[in-house]
């Protein structure tokens, strides 16, 4: 995910300009944050009642929701009432103003929690909490790839063995171990599956995939390694879209071939399936993995390009003596919104691509409406509506690095209006996406790195030889293509695609594989992100260049001063911050050691991705195998016991009888971790954590003090289907 996304949705009302000739240095104006005024504040507010509603999620009692109402009305009340009181001598008009914008702040705080809350109880559905195996029956709606190159099908109108309706997980996913053919979209099918519950925390404080999936609708995740067999013909309805899209995919697949054709596909249709695993590592570590998913960029891309055809085509036109009764941008942001929707709809309309939308018909209706495309105004309208629509997003990656960029390009582009006209016409375009790659990597690079633990180092050159290409070969010829396909004459326009993503992996490779491409960091505290987040937008909201912090502007310089802070904070936490000694797997499968040469785990095998998620997390570039070779455990193949601070040790026992084992060896001063229940007579006798405790507690984390073992658990997630009560 990567610096451009959301950025070229920044970009177009310029494009049909960049190659005016000079013009002599324009005047200053008012910052973006002032001329944006106080709407800005409105996202700002219901991300804060929503940041507050994931501290602790949980479905809302019926007298939260009561609470909740009444606050936010009160406060409406409120922020309506103090100008009256104003007005009527009761209250000064500065107390009045106050009390207005408090109340106004509150009402949107209380209204994010509330929208959460509700987002929350809207997707509600059954999770399963047991191991099954057997028939699943369901009707599938996705097809796509994981990340251990295995093909996945997603299911809804689930039925299992013996298993009550209101039981039943609303949807399931599946892996397939085994390479078959895969089924069209919307045919009801019967497989024979393992499922479970999606899993817990890897650790304390680590991606919730528990959350994630209950917002997807997902009650079961498992895999098959059996064929797929159809219960009844493909749906008819809006399937035959779906179909459709996966036949387009398949041909564009089919007619660039390799993996250059996979991406193509990816950027055309969204179907990413065909993308291995390998090109999907080389993308992230080149910082190009934003190009695979449409988002922004694409979405920008598409649209600026469509933009600006038709209103040459209709400068033409003009020229030719054909006049026109509308203004010929708004017909050409007309047409790009229409064309825009379209690649919504081929691109199978994922949520990151639904920001993406959003973001560019907000964009595109400001030109339509004579408003400014490119202000903050615009981006709080986009970022209102999404939070609105799916509040979940505010703590996805996407959405926080989509807006970093194009709220840092619309910081620069004032500046850069300044500037440009002193520049040489021929130097502005490269000018131009020298200063936006930059401004677009500063700006997501701390966010980047806070989720995937890793730091691209050249990826600055990577988009600079990559994302030109996109514009200039890739989306035109797609758009190209997409229009000649009725007619059969899409291969030229596939040819020069083909060439744009094969140049586009060339230089994923060759950045990739330059020494130190990759800087892995580790993962910071839970408040970094947040304190980074709203510090940042504070300082910017309420930074006001050219205005002296008198006793008219103290609530700004208090705004900036308090942003500040947090930013600085949120450096302090991470750099301080110091990875747990010990953690031990939601199975008990695994235990890693932090060593002075990074974590040494207790088995090469076991615990694969629970392993590879602390190591990621430790910002450790090695694998499981690597870091169960670091000194720090001693014992045979079952049986693993390493020495801890303080005198303590820990033990961890895995295999047949490991219980009993596990019970013999439990003294003082120990963690005792076991694979299987351990039967003890005196429960004080150690610590001990088998499969029936870190079912109640999840992943563990241990730090070591003065007076022992300082446990801190993943903790079962407090979101529970209202129909099982």
């Amino acid at each position: 995910m990567l610096p451009h996304s959301g950025v070229a949705a920044a970009s177009l009302p310029s494009l049909a300009g960049r190659m005016a000739p000079a013009r002599p240095l324009a005047p200053a104006r008012q910052a973006a944050a002032v001329r944006a005024g106080l709407f800005p504040w409105v996202p700002v507010c219901l991300s804060a009642g929503i940041a507050l509603w994931f501290l602790r999620p949980a479905l809302l009692e019926p007298a939260e929701w009561t609470g909740l109402a009444l606050l936010a009305a009160g406060s409406l009340a409120l922020a309506l009432g103090a100008p009256r009181w104003a007005a009527r001598g009761a209250i000064p008009w500065r107390m009045a103003d106050s009390l207005h914008l408090a109340a106004l702040a509150l009402c949107l705080i209380a209204s994010g929690a509330a929208l959460a809350g509700h987002r929350a109880a809207r997707v509600a559905g059954p999770v399963l909490e047991w191991r099954y195996y057997g028939p699943v029956e369901g009707r599938v709606t996705e097809i796509d790839r994981s990340s251990r190159d295995r093909m996945r099908v997603t299911l809804d109108r689930v039925q299992l063995r013996d298993m009550a309706p209101d039981q039943t997980p609303l949807r399931v996913r599946l892996s397939l171990m085994e390479d078959i053919d895969l089924p069209p979209l919307g045919q009801r099918v019967m497989l024979t599956g393992h499922l479970g519950p999606p899993p817990g925390p890897a650790a304390p404080g680590s991606f919730d995939f528990r959350l994630h999936a209950w917002f997807q609708g997902l009650g079961a995740v498992g895999y098959s390694r059996t064929p797929i067999m159809a219960v009844s013909p493909p749906e008819g309805g809006m399937w035959w879209m779906h179909r459709a899209r996966m036949r387009i995919s398949a041909a564009i697949q089919d007619r660039i071939g390799g993996q250059a054709g996979a991406v193509a596909s990816a950027l055309t249709t969204g179907d990413r399936s065909g993308i291995s695993e390998a090109t999907n590592e080389v993308m992230r570590a080149s910082n190009l993995y934003h190009i695979i998913s449409i988002s922004g960029l694409h979405m920008g891309m598409l649209a600026g390009f469509v933009y600006a055809a038709v209103r040459l085509a209709l400068v033409v036109l003009q020229g030719a003596g054909i006049g026109l009764a509308h203004p010929m941008h708004k017909i050409a942001a007309v047409v790009a919104l229409a064309a825009a929707a379209a690649y919504l709809w081929l691109s199978g309309g994922g949520v990151a691509t639904e920001r993406a939308f959003i973001m560019v018909a907000v964009m595109l209706g400001a030109i339509i409406a004579d408003r400014r495309a490119i202000s903050l105004r615009t981006v709080a309208l986009a970022a209102t509506v999404i939070l609105i629509y799916s509040p979940e997003a505010l703590t996805s990656a996407g959405f926080q690095m989509s807006f970093a960029a194009t709220i840092a390009l619309i910081l620069v582009y004032g500046p850069w209006s300044r500037i440009a006209p002193r520049l040489p016409f021929w130097l502005r375009p490269v000018a131009m996406l020298l200063v936006s790659s930059l401004v677009a990597m500063l700006a997501t690079s701390p966010i980047a790195a806070a989720h995937f633990n890793r730091m691209a180092q050249y990826g600055m050159l990577a988009n600079l030889l990559a994302v030109p290409v996109m514009g200039t070969l890739v989306m035109p010829a797609g758009v190209i293509g997409a229009l000649l396909a009725p007619l059969g004459l899409e291969g030229p326009a596939l040819w020069i695609m083909g060439l744009g993503t094969r140049w586009m992996l060339y230089v994923a490779e060759i950045v990739a594989g330059l020494d130190g491409a990759v800087t892995a960091l580790p993962m910071p505290p839970q408040p970094v992100v947040p304190l980074m987040g709203f510090g940042a937008v504070l300082a910017i909201l309420c930074w006001r260049p050219g205005v002296r912090f008198g006793r008219q502007a103290w609530p700004q310089a208090v705004g900036v001063g308090i942003g500040l802070l947090m930013l600085l904070a949120s450096a302090g936490l991470w750099l301080t911050d110091r990875r747990p000694l010990l953690l031990i797997a939601p199975e008990g499968d695994a235990v890693g050691l932090m060593t002075p040469l990074g974590r040494a785990v207790s088995k090469p095998a076991g615990g694969a991705f629970v392993v590879s998620t602390w190591l990621q997390e430790d910002g450790d570039l090695a694998d499981q195998e690597t870091s169960a070779t670091r000194t720090a455990w001693q014992g045979d193949r079952r049986d693993k016991a390493a020495d801890l601070p303080h005198g303590w040790q820990v033990w961890h026992l895995t295999g047949k009888g490991s219980g009993e084992r596990a019970a013999a060896a439990c003294k003082p001063d120990r963690i005792v971790v076991a694979s299987e229940p351990v039967p003890l007579s005196d429960p004080a006798a150690c610590l001990v954590l088998d499969p029936k405790r870190l079912r109640t507690t999840g992943a563990v984390s241990v730090r070591m003090t003065l007076n022992g073992p300082l446990l801190q658990h993943a903790q079962p997630m407090r979101l529970a289907w209202p129909g099982r009560h």
